[in-house]
């Protein structure tokens, strides 16, 4: 499995062995884990002969069945942006905090929690005054724990009433390495726990560690949400495909590249200078210009809200700016607006 970009970060403890062993396993099951893929995992399934295990050795059908659990479905980007615009900006921002810190795998140690702490402390006030500030509507994604942690930075994203506040798990828990009760009991305790803190009920899912499970995307879809912002597909917004069947869920798609984490470790093996970086998400703003289509960029306020850092965000928004022709949205405004271009039935939120 790929790895995050905050597992690769020297602050980030390892995965323990038994949970990376439970990966691999996954992985390498192959078709075996497309049985039943509308229902929930309940245990473990039984492993297969060791040639049955290389993939080499598949079958057409078990290929098939491992590639097509997911897929990208129709396109959903419109042929215009609301205003005329010639591209839609989304930014978001993965406010882990502490549970990255330690706290999703138990291995706990002071110096990192710290870290954590940082990011509700320092770092969110400061991206959400410079968001405020420029007038730009941002999505939050919240791990529950670290809203429960710190319950002042729901306040403070919302008060300016621009804002949406979207879930990012329970405790940041590797979602890829449980069964599937498990992982949809951690869903809906997130989602009941930040619509406790914040009065409102989120509509937008982003998995820990930008990846699925074989029972993730039916449990969102049980759950209700609006959209999915995991996946790599496309840089367009698309609907999902599971098991070759439509399923009428928007995806928002990310990538490495449009990710602050893996490129600001300054002990890492890719770190990069903040105002290269910058030009790095320019040059794709721009192409997403020309194109027509649309620009997510994931953030963490402990990553980006250090002072040499949101100097590259404040940089990048100056340009958006002074090209034109942007429309600046929440993850939730965008998937409504491309849910009714498409001619999509209107969506509700669960009773």
């Amino acid at each position: 499995m790929t790895r995050g970009p905050l597992e690769q970060s020297p602050v980030t403890h390892p995965v323990p062995t038994s949970l990376a062993r439970t990966m691999r396993r996954a992985l390498s099951v192959g078709g075996a884990l497309l049985l039943g893929a509308c229902t929930l995992t309940e245990a473990p399934r039984s492993q297969p002969t060791e040639a049955a295990e290389e993939p080499w050795n598949w079958s057409e059908e078990t290929v098939r069945s491992a590639v097509d659990q997911v897929r990208a479905g129709r396109d959903l980007n419109p042929a215009a942006w609301p205003g005329g615009a010639r591209v839609a900006v989304l930014l978001s921002y993965d406010v882990d905090n502490e549970t990255v810190q330690g706290l999703r795998t138990g291995q706990v140690s002071i110096g990192p929690l710290s870290q954590g702490q940082y990011g509700a402390r320092v770092a969110l006030p400061r991206v959400v005054e410079l968001m405020n500030r420029e007038s730009v509507p941002s999505t939050f994604f919240f791990p529950a724990w670290s809203l429960k942690l710190a319950p002042e930075q729901g306040a403070l994203i919302q008060e300016s009433a621009m804002h949406e506040i979207a879930v990012h798990g329970w405790i940041h828990e590797l979602n890829t390495a449980l069964d599937g009760p498990t992982e949809e009991r951690l869903l809906r305790q997130a989602v009941d726990a930040i619509e406790e803190i914040t009065g409102e009920r989120p509509v937008g899912y982003r998995a820990p560690s930008w990846n699925h499970s074989p029972n993730t995307l039916q449990i969102v879809r049980d759950i209700g949400f609006l959209y999915e912002s995991s996946l790599m597909h496309d840089d367009r917004p698309y609907e999902l495909v599971q098991n070759g069947e439509p399923t009428g869920m928007v995806e928002l798609p990310v990538e490495w590249i449009l990710d602050d984490a893996p490129l600001f470790n300054p002990r890492g093996n890719s770190y990069m200078n903040p105002r290269d970086v910058m030009q790095v998400w320019i040059d794709e703003f721009d192409k997403a210009w020309e194109e027509g289509t649309m620009f997510l960029l994931t953030m963490h306020p402990h990553v980006i809200g250090h002072r040499s850092r949101i100097v590259a965000l404040e940089g990048l928004i100056e340009h958006m700016k002074a090209k034109g022709g942007v429309w600046f949205a929440t993850h939730a405004d965008a998937a409504r607006y491309v849910r009714e271009q498409a001619g999509m039935p209107a969506w509700e939120a669960p009773n």
